[in-house]
């Protein structure tokens, strides 16, 4: 099959994607609301550009970011290095993380609402500051996460075990935490498993798992994102009791 068929392919499916979305606006639009969508050439314009936006995304997926993270894996897998491979995991949470539009925008939000506030300096160095704090934070949160979950693999350790006791450490913290860093705590949680970590944290397990003799890819192979997901509640709240009691 040749690139313009699987790019074609690829931009059908992510045109597919979409149709549930367009079906609940248009819906609410005609029998709710009663109007057309105001700027309507200006909207159809913007679907064209979200389809070609998904389908390159998606495209690009499959030819880059799935083969590199599953063949460092096994590469570094293979080589026998569990230093390099722990390093390479931490890199691979935080610099993925730290890319994540999806959290820089939550940070940015957060440092607005917070000076807003009064619970910083209403200023452009305070924000940014802020701001960038939280993205530190749960950057590194998300690293050792990856880190953990890579031990796991080579360990063999059950994932419920972790799971239940890092909710059960949430759940603790979040009694003392300030009232203001909660939600953006939980928040982080799910931002940091957007479109560029997943991918190759996902890749990264399964390539692990395949070469360890003994792991099964679909039993061992995933699990690191709920690691991804529930380290970030931990350190942000951790961070909120630290700086902003």
């Amino acid at each position: 099959m040749s690139a313009i068929t699987k790019l074609l392919q690829a931009m059908l499916s992510s045109f597919k994607d979409l149709i549930p979305i367009i079906l609940v606006v248009s819906f609410f639009e005609i029998f709710v609301l009663h109007q057309a969508p105001a700027e309507l050439g200006s909207i159809l314009i913007g679907v064209v550009f979200i389809v070609l936006g998904l389908t390159f995304f998606v495209f690009g997926l499959e030819m880059g970011l799935f083969p590199i993270g599953e063949s460092l894996a096994e590469a570094l897998a293979r080589k026998g290095s569990v230093f390099w491979l722990v390093i390479f995991s931490f890199s691979l949470g935080f610099g993925t993380t730290l890319a994540e539009p999806a959290l820089t925008a939550v940070a940015n939000e957060a440092a607005q609402v917070a000076a807003n506030a009064g619970a910083i300096e209403s200023n452009k160095q305070s924000m940014s500051s802020y701001a960038m704090g939280l993205r530190l934070t749960v950057a590194v949160s998300v690293g050792l996460a990856i880190l953990l979950g890579v031990i796991r693999i080579l360990k063999g350790w059950p994932i419920h075990y972790l799971i239940i006791g890092g909710y059960v450490l949430v759940m603790i913290l979040t009694s003392f935490a300030p009232a203001n860093i909660i939600g953006i705590a939980y928040d982080s949680g799910g931002v940091t498993t957007s479109t560029i970590t997943v991918p190759l944290v996902t890749a990264l397990g399964v390539g692990l798992a395949s070469v360890i003799k003994g792991r099964n890819p679909m039993v061992d192979g995933f699990g690191l994102i709920a690691f991804a997901s529930l380290s970030p509640m931990i350190f942000v709240l951790l961070y909120g009791m630290v700086f902003l009691q």
